[in-house]
């Protein structure tokens, strides 16, 4: 099923459905925020890379022929409630099982061929010494370059946030200015930051998301938290620490 126009931009309906039905999904990839499949045509010739993106609050589910879903430990019954227009893009499998992209915002994007060269190296997996020469690399903001998913793929405004406060950094420093030090750092909190969002489930679990609210104040030194807009994006820091 691909009719959500929106989701499925620039593909008029029918367009993604008409090279996959009949083929196959043969792998899957992920780099920062951008997922993608390779696939095989019907008649076995290599097909194009089915691209998704989760947005803000997408999710891939998987589920068996029974309807239980698979993948992300042992198999249980999908008991996600849910209206049928929330599954906005699905792929039905020949024995009887699926793949679709549950969202209720409709955020999220599927597209055959993603531009995969317009990313940077995955945030989870990049060097100390490439993270340093990318991100001091331009004029603006550390929280701007955080962002820009040509310098490194997967940091989105929450976890820009989280690494900030946990490297005790003013995200709106400008990132040429860092010492080689300061980068260092910046990338062993973005590391830990990453492992932590992982371990417990999201981002959202982040030890300061919780205290980017007017009132809010930092939980490591108590200092009032502090928000403005630091390229482009809402933003909030520690007062103190982040000053």
């Amino acid at each position: 099923m691909d009719n959500d126009e929106w989701v499925c931009r620039p593909h008029p309906p029918g367009q993604i459905a008409g090279v996959l039905v009949g083929g196959r999904l043969t792998a899957a990839h992920r780099r920062g925020k951008t997922m993608w499949c390779e696939t095989r045509t019907r008649d076995g010739a290599e097909g194009p890379h089915l691209g998704v993106h989760l947005g803000m609050g997408g999710r891939v589910v998987v589920t068996d022929a029974r309807g239980e879903r698979i993948g992300g430990g042992p198999a249980r019954p999908d008991r996600t409630p849910r209206k049928p227009e929330w599954d906005r893009f699905t792929v039905l499998f020949a024995d009887g099982g699926a793949f679709r992209l549950f969202d209720k915002r409709r955020l999220g994007r599927v597209r055959l061929d993603p531009d995969l060269d317009a990313l940077g190296p995955d945030a989870e997996t990049i060097s100390r010494a490439d993270f340093r020469t990318r991100v001091a690399r331009g004029h603006s903001a550390v929280k701007a370059r955080l962002l820009d998913q040509s310098v490194l793929a997967g940091v989105g405004n929450l976890l820009a946030d989280e690494t900030l406060w946990q490297a005790a950094l003013s995200p709106s420093a400008r990132a040429d200015e860092l010492s080689g030090r300061t980068l260092d750092g910046l990338h062993d909190a973005l590391e830990q930051a990453l492992k932590s969002a992982i371990a417990h489930g999201g981002v959202h679990t982040g030890e300061v998301i919780p205290h980017r609210r007017p009132g809010g104040h930092c939980p490591r030194c108590g200092a009032e938290m502090v928000h403005g807009t630091v390229g482009g994006r809402s933003t909030w820091w520690c007062g103190a620490e982040q000053a």
